[in-house]
């Protein structure tokens, strides 16, 4: 009781100190769940129809893609652009069937595995085509062959792990056909859909003939905009407003973009730097001609282009390069030769030249064993049992695989990086076997032995040994231009200064508009995303930080000068209020014309107020007449000719593009073209097909996509 009564005594502290413990734990979860959010936040590279896209799914997409890539074009490695490209059509991509899917799933719109199968079975669709089971007979897709290959894919996984991790990058490629299948027979079905809405008939389709097939020619007579002086015509105010109004959706801006002022300075070699380059150039071109095996001098120059030693065709080569074997003799060197688009000096050694197969139809069966000697041993007893005549696919299957045929192309292993002895072996294998031919060949871990079945598509293949190199300036001509750089940009700390001054520095100011965060570089130039991440997040008037970018060759300063918000461009924009000016303008002078016209009944009277008369040949409703005189596409006209009588004259004047126009119709007449109701229904029913199209530009605009990439990227 006593320890109850001063606990009671303390009652009030008591409450306090277990309040702010209270207080402490809701804070720290607090800091925690911010903490998290804000982590969770950092990670988000986008946003579409409210959904959050996180850069690790992103980048799961994006090695997907570049998976499937390396499957159907043999490229390992890939350029700046090439990266930037791939993740380009991953996001827009995904934003295209994320939308689709929502709007599919409000209308209980789906792909059913019966339609999928429907599909395989065909075989007919392209992307089935570009896969590797498609029957070499029939040139069409074999579903047969993918079931055989998903059932021995699902066995090797636990029958043989090591060989299921070869077809692993096989089996990836098909999850994405499969998934981009369902995805695109998704979007057909809901574009379908939308084309449903507008139906055909054959009163319509007669009229679609009629636009198409009825021909006038005509006098016409052109009255140029441009013979009226813009200083003869005012625009108000209000009229701009007015105009504005009417033109407004011509403005609409569906993300932020931003307007910059900028110095871009390139770091280029000095003449001494050149002196240097050549002199060490004309030291390879010595080695390359003494060289037994060009292999180490091409590895100690540090070339763009690696030696392999194996023979390529010309597409292995950059064009370059490509366009001068041709005239190189076997075994001669030569160079250095300056190639000024690409900034590089070369030098060519031809090995060997012959003629190749391009494309070669091969089956193998891989042998391992507990030691190198254990599959030696077992490689030596197959390929004895293979020339005495056994059944190859039979052997194959007793080691767990197929056997079965596969052709592969140049292209599959003639950009390698690198090349070891055993890989050398087995593309020499693949160009010099005769069909039916056998070969073992000793790997790294085991052995291969190789039988040929075909070859096709004789090429010219090299052997080519080249020494590739930028011509690059020196450590002291960069650091001279830098400090330069460096000392404009500390001395001149606002945009006034920086174009007053850039000159005095022998820099020139540039401009760039409506940049928008979805770019890759800043200026066009590479390796910017530092300044695109500052472009984004600053003020109007605010000055960049030096950025040292491109290929380490460019010195880049930035002022963000405006930001054009999401939204429509308001009048206040100097380009809007321009355009809306130059329209306001051009309805001015048609109306100055139109007045001068009045009264105008035919071609001489019209010329006498100054016209230009020429003659329009085979005019049609359905497609704009373009006019020399004028140097303008005018679909106005078009529908005035096509409506006015044989040897009428225009009732009335008409506005166009560039001008105002009369005209008399001189004759018309109708194609010899039979009329055939389905077919032109048919039509109409493709251009539904096309103009629906454009519905997902508006699904666009509605599902507040936002887009990060930069920020990673």
């Amino acid at each position: 009781m006593a320890a109850l009564g001063k606990i009671r005594s303390k009652g009030a502290l008591l409450v306090g100190v277990i309040g702010l413990a209270l207080f402490a734990f809701i804070a720290e979860e607090a800091f925690r769940s911010c903490d998290s959010t804000k982590a969770e936040s950092s990670q988000q590279i986008g946003e579409v129809l409210g959904k959050k896209v996180n850069v690790q799914e992103f980048q799961a997409l994006v090695d997907e893609y570049t998976n499937v890539i390396k499957v159907t074009q043999g490229n390992e490695n890939f350029t700046d652009e090439q990266h930037n490209q791939i993740k380009d059509m991953v996001w827009q991509t995904y934003v295209q069937n994320r939308i689709v899917a929502d709007e599919a799933e409000k209308i209980g719109l789906t792909v059913t595995d019966a339609e999928m199968q429907d599909i395989l079975n065909k075989g007919t669709n392209p992307m089935l085509l570009q896969t590797p089971f498609v029957n070499q007979q029939t040139g069409r897709f074999d579903a047969n062959q993918l079931k055989k290959f998903l059932a021995e894919y699902k066995t090797m996984q636990t029958s043989n792990p090591q060989m299921a991790e070869q077809y692993q990058a096989i089996y990836k490629f098909w999850m994405f056909i499969e998934k981009t299948l369902r995805n695109e027979l998704l979007a057909q079905k809901l574009q379908v859909l939308f084309a449903g809405s507008t139906l055909s008939n054959q009163v319509s389709a007669k009229l679609a003939f009629n636009d198409e097939n009825q021909e006038s020619d005509a006098q016409l007579v052109s009255f140029a905009y441009s013979t009226i002086n813009d200083k003869d015509v005012e625009a108000t105010e209000s009229e701009l407003k007015a105009k504005y109004e009417q033109l407004k959706l011509r403005f609409a801006q569906s993300v932020e973009s931003r307007d910059i002022k900028f110095v871009d300075f390139q770091v280029l070699p000095s003449t001494a730097d050149r002196t240097a380059l050549n002199k060490t150039f004309a030291a390879y071109t010595e080695e390359m001609k003494n060289a037994a095996d060009p292999a180490e001098v091409v590895r100690k120059s540090v070339s763009l282009i690696p030696y392999l030693g194996i023979p390529q065709t010309k597409e292995a080569f950059p064009i370059d390069i490509a366009e001068k074997l041709d005239s190189i003799a076997v075994g001669s060197v030569m160079g250095p030769v300056e190639n000024k688009i690409d900034n590089t000096l070369n030098v060519i050694r031809l090995m060997a030249k012959a003629q190749m197969p391009d494309s070669v139809e091969v089956r193998a069966i891989q042998v391992v064993g507990a030691t190198q000697e254990a599959a030696n041993k077992s490689a030596d007893s197959i390929y004895t049992a293979l020339q005495a005549g056994a059944d190859f696919e039979t052997v194959a299957k007793k080691y767990s695989q197929t056997g079965e045929k596969a052709w592969i192309t140049s292209a599959q292993y003639q950009n390698a990086p690198s090349m070891d002895k055993s890989m050398k072996a087995y593309v020499e294998a693949l160009n010099t076997l005769a069909v039916n031919e056998i070969k073992k060949i000793e790997m790294p871990q085991g052995s291969i032995i190789l039988q040929v079945t075909d070859r096709k598509a004789m090429k010219d293949k090299y052997t080519v040994a080249v020494i590739k190199k930028t011509i690059d300036f020196s450590k002291d001509t960069y650091s001279a231009a830098f400090n330069k750089f460096s000392q404009f940009v500390s001395e001149n700390q606002t945009l006034d200064a920086m174009e007053k001054n850039a000159a005095k520095y022998g820099f020139k100011m540039q401009e760039r508009q409506n940049i928008v965060n979805s770019e890759h570089y800043v200026a066009n130039v590479r390796g910017t995303r530092d300044a695109m991440k500052w472009l984004f997040d600053a003020e109007v008037g605010e000055i960049s930080p030096l950025y040292e970018c491109g290929n380490n060759d460019h010195l880049l300063v930035l002022a963000l000068t405006k930001v054009n918000d999401k939204g429509f461009r308001s009048l206040d924009d100097v380009r809007v209020k321009e355009y809306v000016r130059q329209e306001v303008l051009k309805d001015k002078k048609a109306e100055k014309l139109v007045a001068k016209l009045n009264g105008v009944n035919s071609v001489n009277a019209a010329k006498a107020k100054g016209g230009k008369v020429s003659e329009v040949k085979q005019v049609t409703f359905a497609a704009p007449v373009f006019v020399q005189e004028t140097g303008a596409s005018e679909p106005a006209l078009s529908g005035a000719i096509s409506s006015t009588a044989k040897g009428k004259f225009s009732a009335v004047p008409v506005k166009g593009n560039a001008g105002v126009y009369m005209f008399q119709v001189q004759n018309k007449t109708t194609r010899p073209v039979k009329f055939d109701a389905k077919e032109y229904e048919q039509k109409q029913i493709q251009n539904a097909l096309r103009y629906t199209s454009n519905f997902m530009n508006e699904l666009y605009f509605k599902a507040n996509v936002v887009d990060n990439r930069y920020l990673f990227f």
